[in-house]
């Protein structure tokens, strides 16, 4: 079972990625992790540093420059939007979350971080675009990352609500509380990309942004739930009616 969405809903008014103000908040957001990448190229390069020390600094030189470019492709993706088509299909997944922990832990380990899958079960699928879905998760982990506070474990969960009919993906970190006033106005920062998130000073929300036209794109909807000790971003999208082979 395949559908193919040709038309994207623009929710956007008055607020492109296109244009100076769009460039202004993409440097904001490339500003951190090329901050990194220069302060530990110079250490590297110093000479003060053990042979064992230069090697871990360049691993993580590499994954930061990788974790950059996933929001520069983000960005070229969520301008074609509007003139693409995307394939929405039965995914499971469970799969794709176990790929996406894969290719993160080497850079949540870097970090001194952890990250886990919980899921209530294993058959379930929904119906989505692969790539857009796992570049939404992938943004969340990211963005989980950079707000993860201790050693606490960032988790990224897979649950079915709406009496089955719909799967929620979330990623939950234990960073910094969110206020009252984001959750009341949540909708409207995913229509403007300029939009800061209070209490989380690194982003522009312009992740957010992106996501949330990657969700529409597949008929899905991005949500927060708020902690005392962080918070937790997901995607809902429409459960399959397809039974899972595996």
């Amino acid at each position: 079972m395949s559908a193919t969405r040709g038309e994207h809903k623009q929710s956007c008014e008055g607020s492109t990625l296109s244009g100076l103000p769009s460039l202004i908040v993409a440097a904001h957001e490339l500003k951190s992790p090329l901050a990194l990448v220069r302060q530990l190229s110079l250490l590297a390069e110093s000479g003060d540093v053990s042979p064992e020390d230069q090697k871990r600094m360049l691993h993580q030189i590499t994954l930061t420059s990788e974790r950059a470019l996933r929001l520069t492709n983000d960005l070229t993706k969520s301008v074609r939007l509007p003139d693409a088509l995307f394939t929405l299909e039965p995914i499971n997944p469970h799969q794709l979350c176990e790929d996406i922990i894969r290719e993160i832990t080497p850079l949540y380990k870097a970090h001194d971080r952890k990250v886990r899958l919980v899921s209530q079960r294993r058959s379930l699928l929904l119906v989505a675009n692969r790539d857009l879905l796992r570049r939404i998760i992938m943004n969340f982990s990211d963005n989980a990352l950079n707000y993860a506070e201790g050693n606490d474990t960032v988790e990224i969960n897979i649950k079915t609500i709406n009496s089955g009919r719909m799967v929620r993906l979330g990623v939950r970190d234990y960073g910094p509380a969110l206020s009252i006033d984001l959750l009341k106005n949540f909708s409207k920062k995913l229509t403007v990309a300029t939009t800061p998130i209070h209490a989380r000073p690194q982003s522009s929300g312009l992740g957010l942004y992106i996501v949330n036209q990657f969700a529409d794109a597949m008929n899905g909807k991005i949500g927060i739930t708020r902690h005392h000790d962080g918070a937790t971003f997901y995607v809902d999208l429409q459960a399959s009616k397809q039974l899972s082979l595996l």
